[in-house]
């Protein structure tokens, strides 16, 4: 068995010494394992605890590899009476103007493009225009503006109805099936529509096709029968007389 080596007439009882990953370790013995894990040797027993990092800067660098804590190097420390440098230059120098880093503004002469100033380089890019609602064909771009408009629509030439394709110029009046019912094409292209009430009754109305109301005053009513203006027709008390329908 091992043996551990110490002063001459001294030695390590075996069940003080620790065994880990099959490497001994010395009573009181300190090392830091994979994943930042601090281990000592106690009585024979393996303790590992968290690596506690203690840095005396407010920006630290990224611990560099092999090491689990991060570090000051290249930064004034807090107890440093030394003033913090910054991180990047605070203005900008671009075609003859000065700017502070974080500033916007446009170019000379061109307002759709928005330059900005950090870390000393001045970064340019095109003005973000807004989406459009209209189709391509009626975008415009007006001169002097960076972005297109919608062009206002056409005015409407007429009234188009998409039931059966026909078009009818503003002031057009027709019937779109019922004789009582007439519709007119509005300026704006909207088709306007209204009903007409037959208030004038008769026992015997004359129903004229194509016409709304019946007609009331034209032809003739005998013996329970309807004759037209001007029509003859036998007389039903004498066959030998012949009748007519004057109005």
């Amino acid at each position: 068995p091992p043996r551990a080596m110490g002063a001459p007439g001294t030695s390590i009882p075996p069940s003080h010494r620790c065994w880990h990953r099959g490497i001994p370790r010395e009573p009181g013995a300190h090392w830091t394992e994979p994943g930042c894990q601090s281990c000592t040797c106690q009585g024979g027993r393996v303790l590992c605890d968290t690596v506690s990092c203690s840095v005396p800067c407010s920006h630290p660098l990224p611990a560099p590899a092999g090491s689990c804590c991060p570090t000051c190097t290249g930064e004034a420390m807090l107890s440093s009476p030394a003033l913090l440098l910054p991180l990047f230059p605070e203005k900008c120098n671009f075609r003859g103007h000065t700017y502070a880093h974080g500033a916007r503004f446009s170019l000379d002469g061109d307002d759709c493009t928005t330059c900005v100033c950090q870390g000393g380089e001045v970064e340019c890019s095109f003005t973000p225009c807004p989406m459009l609602d209209c189709p391509q064909h009626q975008r415009h771009l007006r001169p002097g503006q960076c972005c297109s408009t919608c062009r206002d629509p056409p005015a409407p030439a007429g009234c188009f109805l998409d039931d059966n394709g026909v078009e009818f110029p503003v002031g057009q009046i027709w019937s779109p099936g019922d004789p009582c019912e007439l519709c007119i094409c509005q300026a704006d292209g909207s088709v306007s529509c209204q009903r007409t009430d037959c208030v004038e009754t008769c026992p015997y109305p004359i129903r004229i096709p194509g016409q709304c109301c019946p007609d009331c005053s034209a032809g003739c009513t005998y013996m329970g029968r309807t004759f037209s203006n001007n029509e003859t027709f036998p007389s039903a008390l004498d066959p030998c007389l012949s009748c007519i329908c004057l109005v």
